[in-house]
């Protein structure tokens, strides 16, 4: 995949909406200790992926790269995955659901732009790898999964890992979660014909939307930010997501709905 952004040689002046990077300073105290002790078998193989996979590729955001450095991937693939945890490459979760490539995790958290405090909603929870990446950013993250099953296993795996600020929730994310509308930032990680309407009303003013558009094998990758009641779009990279199912992505016949 070609990467969406410079490659700078050292790191920015500033981000892709005009501010200075700032570093990741969230982790203190036992929980630190925790995480350390749980990914130490695994320390060396993150450091690679952040470095090859993510900063000669063009992240620069030193608060997500520290994010990456620190979730601990292996703990959100299943068990047979885990010696592939930290390769350049999506893994297979389920029958049709796979956890994202950590580049891809990376351009979208970066292009979100979280905050400490924002309100984020990821549409597609799969394991719990982005949100956790969310979390750790700062974001309060209502995070939601249309496979009851999934999202059973992506809830308990999150508390047991210390992620308290991430609320797993069932149903059709095409339509969103209105109930903690407005959102800062929303990451949609499944691929839909276009924007759903839905995503766009529950975004908060100078909320961004990271979405990949396009059809059922191709897309790009999309940042939309809404600003004084406008809304403007950037096209980041090419990519290629599983469907979004439900009432503003994709039917289960492959169809897309007239809305």
């Amino acid at each position: 995949m070609k990467p969406p952004l410079a490659q700078p040689e050292s790191l920015p002046t500033a981000d892709l909406h005009g501010r200075p990077p700032r570093v990741l300073c969230l982790l203190s105290g036992q929980w630190m200790m925790n995480v350390a002790d749980m990914n130490a078998p695994f320390e060396a193989e993150r450091r690679v992926m952040v470095e090859k996979q993510l900063r000669r590729r063009g992240i620069y955001e030193e608060r997500v790269l520290e994010a990456m450095a620190t979730v601990p991937r292996h703990e959100f693939v299943p068990e047979a995955q885990r010696r592939l945890a930290y390769s350049d490459r999506a893994l297979p979760i389920g029958v049709w659901e796979t956890i994202s490539q950590p580049y891809i995790v990376a351009v979208m958290s970066q292009a979100a732009d979280v905050r400490p405090g924002d309100r984020v909603l990821e549409i597609g929870t799969g394991t719990g790898y982005q949100a956790a990446i969310l979390a750790l950013l700062g974001a309060e993250v209502v995070s939601i999964e249309r496979n009851p099953e999934l999202a059973k296993e992506a809830a308990e795996r999150l508390e047991r890992l210390g992620y308290d600020d991430v609320e797993v929730v069932t149903g059709d994310g095409s339509q969103g979660y209105p109930a903690c509308a407005p959102y800062d930032a929303i990451l949609v990680t499944a691929a839909s014909p276009r924007a759903p309407q839905a995503l766009l009303d529950q975004l908060a003013e100078g909320g961004r939307l990271v979405i990949p558009v396009g059809d059922r094998h191709e897309q790009q990758l999309e940042l939309i930010v809404k600003a004084d009641g406008e809304i403007s779009r950037r096209t980041l990279d090419s990519c290629q997501f599983i469907p979004l199912l439900g009432k503003e992505g994709w039917s289960e016949s492959g169809q897309v709905p007239i809305l």
